[in-house]
């Protein structure tokens, strides 16, 4: 798979411009922001907040009951998300006062067996979001301070830069389409994003300015090594995913693992976006600023 797609890449890029492929991964960044932005003009937040940053109480419960019949029993007890996996119930509760919270706890506790609960105040949510904005932040400023230091030139530490930004962007934005809420385990995602995508753009701006030979041929060596890296991670996370989340179909004493799953659904499609913007937005303007660069060399 791995040398499938590192043939069709290098093929393309050959054969396009700079200027094109630039153009396509920047219109999926835009599209990805307007969504952000649209969701952040809605709710206050650039993606839907979960339980660890809203607050609020979840639930967990073994029942034959659907998740359907559980939604319509526990609707006026601000309930937010009811769903099944095998044999157990998972009910997710937005904030409520100290009363409404035990008179739910009873009359579950009273009713099925094997019950969990799990409660998050508001207002530690909140120091959670702080903390977590600045976990994201300092990752990354410190990613482009290292990043300047390798290369100190300012238009290939800009494009490695732009191209992780890009990655945590768009898979803000897949976030959001999908209904993925901003959990700790998310953020871990986030997080782990920023170091998948410095690590193929470090590789493909070392081979392009400081090996020998042509753009294209130092582009498509680089290529054949970042890709089959990054293959390797999407395989083992699919794997991942398909085990975390469908595995109650196998046996029902086995429930979804929602934070492995969040995380590995997030990676996949952080890493897919990472292909694209390493291999051809930071490729394209590497290969620009190369190309630029070379004839005034030349005269000098």
């Amino acid at each position: 798979m791995a040398a499938i797609l590192t043939e069709y890449l290098d093929s393309f890029v050959r054969s396009c411009d700079d200027k094109k492929l630039i153009a396509i991964p920047l219109a999926v960044l835009v599209l990805s922001l307007l969504v952000s932005g649209f969701v952040f003009a809605t709710t206050g937040a650039p993606v839907k907040l979960g339980m660890e940053f809203e607050g609020g109480t979840m639930i967990a419960f073994e029942t034959q009951e659907s998740a359907e019949v559980l939604e319509l029993a526990y609707s006026a007890h601000s309930l937010v998300d009811a769903r099944k996996t095998g044999d157990r119930a998972i009910l997710q509760f937005g904030p409520m006062d100290g009363e409404s919270q035990s008179e739910l706890e009873k009359a579950i506790t009273s009713k099925y067996s094997s019950v969990e609960i799990k409660q998050i105040g508001a207002l530690y949510g909140k120091e959670l979001q702080t903390q977590a904005l600045i976990a994201l932040c300092l990752s990354f400023i410190g990613m482009a301070l290292v990043v300047f230091l390798i290369f100190r030139t300012a238009v290939p530490s800009l494009a490695v830069v732009l191209s992780a930004f890009s990655d945590i962007a768009i898979a803000i934005g897949f976030m959001n389409l999908v209904g993925i809420e901003l959990s700790l385990g998310t953020v871990a995602a986030l997080l782990m994003l920023i170091g998948y995508s410095v690590d193929s753009d470090i590789l493909l701006t070392t081979r392009v300015l400081k090996r020998r030979g042509s753009p294209d041929e130092n582009i498509g060596r680089a290529m054949h090594t970042g890709i089959t890296m990054t293959t390797t991670t999407l395989a083992a996370l699919v794997v991942m995913y398909i085990v975390s989340t469908f595995s109650y179909l196998v046996t029902s004493s086995v429930s979804q693992i929602n934070l492995l799953s969040d995380i590995a659904i997030v990676l996949i499609f952080g890493l897919a976006a990472d292909l694209m913007n390493t291999w051809l937005l930071n490729t394209g303007i590497l290969r620009w600023h190369v190309r630029r660069s070379t004839p005034r060399r030349r005269r000098a």
